[in-house]
């Protein structure tokens, strides 16, 4: 953006008592874009930028884009020029994450937001992708090789042509030949191709690396800018997964050809839909797999699950994965009406407003239907029984049952209808004045303004409202009507500052051993990340939710979501340390994630029925993601290939020769007595009797020497002893401590706690605490 020394209209002949109107200030407008035409001319080649506004009343400028910073240099040293200054995103953004989540942050540490990410491949395991949506256009004209490490290929097909792999995309295969075999795969709908026929895919993708500052446009109106949380990573896309669903042998084929390309992560926002029969969980042949892509350094990041909120729910099960839950974040989109007597509602709607501000008048759907329909107005749902001339230039009223706006295709249909009718808007309402959970609903922008009333006592005054100014003859029709309304704008976001939550519907430990539902000493989920209402991409084919076909973004919500954000900031990670290891990745994110929010409050866990509870562990890990405390952890805990077959061989009701069965290869001479053994950066122990001694070592990734120490808030019924509780540790040292844990009073449910080590040079390493204390030994 640049700023010119000369006057814009508002100050111009700004010695004189009168400023410039009418057809005086057109033409100095005129002149002055005129002149910003010139200027642009005179020290800029052409073709080499483009000229977006001209600044003309409140400044005298414009906004250029231009394909490299020398034009910046050159516009700052430039006579005339009073001001230069880079675009920055406003408060209004799309994907608002990377910030909220501290991802841009740290970009400037990395080099800026389109080289975070840079050299790291993420492989995406998901539905496909859209290769001409612009969150993965090529970074510039001359696109940059892949990574010397990836091999992988490209194939072409319908609706992905050749230079679909553009430099953001390396890599794209597709899977299906399960989905053939059952004969659910249909070539004409599902695409025989690396594209997207469903959106999930384009929408994880650009969630985890998508372009950064990408304007995010649908239904005509610009919501914001997105980025990806490694804008400058590129994406391998493994499409394994189909409106239908998939199969694993699919996703397992993608899993393997992903790691032989030479992926750096794994984002798989999928899982079985039950837990697999057999000894063990963990010994599933995707987990296994999974364990056998992380020893070839590919850090695996999986959905924990939509089961929420009960109790074990998840279905990412083992230690060597990233498991992460969903959160919600600040973001808001606040939408409000305003009755003729001067009343105002709080409403949902990603809608536009009334044209003007003018009120509106206001109908009831019954009212203005055909008096024998059997049904009334139908919900709205059939633009049949609407007396046209009836409906022109008013809002109507659409009462519907609340539980069946849970179905997307109830409010499209209400919507749609609404358009082909003429009318000015609707105002949706319960039939029976409760409650609408708006907020934790699927929303959709609509280009017909709209507004649904969340609170049933809101409902019952409007209608009180609308019944006092509406006169009806003796058979209950309307003579006049008399009731007004105005929907506001409700597309502009406001940014509250509140506190993550976790979703309802994001999937809760306890862990489960197996199908019986035996628990388990491994922690899940590990993490938590903003799932909760995602702008991304979206496939403008797919039917997956036909209210926004057409559209290239979309709003969802899952832990689908949540997961390729965290598999971004692993690349970020990946890119700043290359050399770590999975675990050590994994130990980074986890150690430093947080648990309250700025002002020190605890952060919390939404139940049934919009219950809000303290968050556990078994509902966010070890806390809300925390990016640039993950880039600088302090410590880090580590653990490989032997540690986890250690784990495995001590995992109740398996023997030898089931883990052999599933991992080839046979447990390690030096055997772990229990699972809790392996080196985590959590503690789960899901059934203590007496006492249990837990093993852990710290490395030190600092750059000097630091002291620490330990500080313990011990779970219910649990005493807790931590040896050494100081030590000093350099960097690239090792530090052994003991964790002692002794049920004091048994009880009937697992209790939490934590351990934190609190260095000297300001890193703070969390461990949370999960355990059940079931009884007490005697003396």
């Amino acid at each position: 953006m640049v700023v010119m020394e000369d006057d814009p209209v508002v100050s111009y002949k700004a010695s004189r008592k009168n400023q410039m109107r009418g057809e005086e200030a057109q033409k100095y407008k005129e002149m002055s874009t005129s002149k910003h035409d010139v200027f642009l001319e005179s020290f800029l080649p052409t073709g080499s930028y483009k000229k977006l506004y001209s600044y003309t009343h409140l400044l005298n400028g414009f906004a250029v884009h231009a394909k490299s910073e020398k034009a910046a240099r050159i516009l700052s040293g430039a006579k005339g020029v009073r001001l230069v200054q880079e675009d920055i995103k406003m408060a209004k953004m799309t994907t608002y994450t990377p910030r909220y989540i501290g991802a841009s942050g740290v970009w400037p540490q990395l080099g800026g937001a389109e080289n975070s990410g840079d050299g790291i491949v993420i492989g995406m395991i998901d539905t496909g992708i859209d290769p001409k949506n612009p969150s993965f256009g090529s970074f510039s004209d001359q696109a940059k090789p892949p990574p010397p490490n990836f091999k992988g290929m490209c194939r072409s097909g319908d609706r992905f042509p050749p230079d679909s792999c553009n430099g953001k995309i390396v890599g794209a295969r597709w899977f299906a030949r399960a989905g053939q075999a059952s004969g659910e795969f249909n070539a004409t709908i599902h695409f025989a191709s690396p594209y997207d026929p469903d959106g999930h895919g384009s929408h994880t993708a650009s969630t985890a690396a998508g372009n950064f500052h990408t304007a995010v446009i649908s239904r005509g109106y610009n919501f914001g800018y997105a980025s990806g949380m490694a804008p400058g990573a590129r994406l391998a896309i493994y499409k394994a997964a189909y409106p239908f669903g998939g199969y694993m042998s699919d996703v397992i084929a993608a899993v393997d050809q992903a790691v032989e390309d030479g992926v750096d992560v794994i984002s798989l926002s999928m899982a079985p839909s039950s837990v697999s029969s057999g000894p063990a969980s963990f010994l599933n042949l995707l987990e296994t797999q999974l364990l056998l892509a992380t020893k070839a350094g590919v850090s695996v990041v999986q959905a924990v699950g939509n089961g929420g909120p009960d109790a074990s729910s998840i279905v990412s099960f083992s230690p060597w994965i990233t498991s992460v839950a969903a959160s919600t974040t600040d973001r808001k989109y606040n939408k409000s009406i305003t009755i003729g007597n001067g009343l105002s509602f709080s409403c949902g709607g990603l809608s536009p407003p009334t044209p003007g501000e003018t009120m509106y008048p206001l109908a009831l759907a019954d009212d203005v239907s055909i008096a024998n329909t059997t049904d009334g107005s139908n919900g709205c749902q059939d633009p049949k029984v609407f007396v046209r001339s009836l409906v022109q230039g008013k809002v109507i009223i659409c009462m519907i049952v609340s539980s069946n706006y849970y179905q997307y295709e109830t409010y499209a249909r209400m919507v749609d209808t609404i358009q082909k009718i003429g009318a000015a808007g609707v105002v949706i309402t319960d039939r029976y004045t409760g409650d609408i959970d708006y907020e934790y609903q699927p929303i959709f922008p609509t280009t017909v303004p709209s507004a649904m009333v969340l609170s049933g006592v809101d409902m019952m005054n409007l209608i009180e409202y609308y019944e006092n100014n509406t006169a009806r003859d003796g058979d209950g029709g309307v003579i006049t009507f008399g009731a007004t309304v105005r929907i506001l704008e409700g597309r502009r976001a406001s940014y509250s500052g509140e506190r993550p939550e976790v979703a309802d519907y994001s999937s809760r430990g306890p862990n489960i051993e197996n199908s019986q539902m035996d628990l388990a000493d491994v922690l899940k989920p590990n993490v938590m990340a903003p799932g909760h209402h995602i702008w991304g991409a979206w496939s403008p084919t797919s039917d997956a939710l036909p209210e926004i076909r057409g559209e290239s973004f979309a709003v969802l919500s899952g832990t689908s979501m949540s997961t390729p954000h965290v598999a971004g900031v692993v690349a970020l990670i990946k890119q700043r340390y290359p050399r770590w290891s999975p675990a050590m990745i994994m130990s980074a994110i986890m150690t430093t994630a947080d648990v309250t929010d700025r002002s020190g409050r605890p952060l919390m866990a939404r139940r049934d029925v919009g219950a809000v509870v303290a968050a556990t562990p078994f509902d966010m890990g070890a806390g809300a993601i925390n990016v640039a405390r993950a880039l600088d952890p302090g410590l880090v805990f580590d653990a490989g290939y032997r540690e986890y077959l250690q784990f495995l061989c001590a995992v109740s009701g398996v023997d030898e020769a089931a883990v052999r069965r599933a991992v080839g290869a046979s447990c390690p001479s030096s055997k772990a007595r229990w699972c809790t053994d392996l080196n985590t950066p959590s503690v789960t122990v899901a059934s203590l009797v007496g006492s249990r001694r837990v093993e852990r070592r710290v490395f030190s990734v600092g750059g000097e020497n630091e002291t620490y120490m330990a500080y313990v808030r011990a779970p219910d019924g649990v005493a807790v002893r931590v040896s050494p509780d100081e030590f000093t540790i350099a960097p690239g040292g090792a530090a052994a401590l003991r964790i002692v844990l002794n049920t004091t009073v048994p009880g009937n449910a697992f209790s939490f706690g934590e351990v934190v080590l609190r260095g000297d040079k300001k890193h703070s390493v969390r461990i949370p605490l999960a355990v059940y204390p079931a009884a007490v030994l005697g003396p």
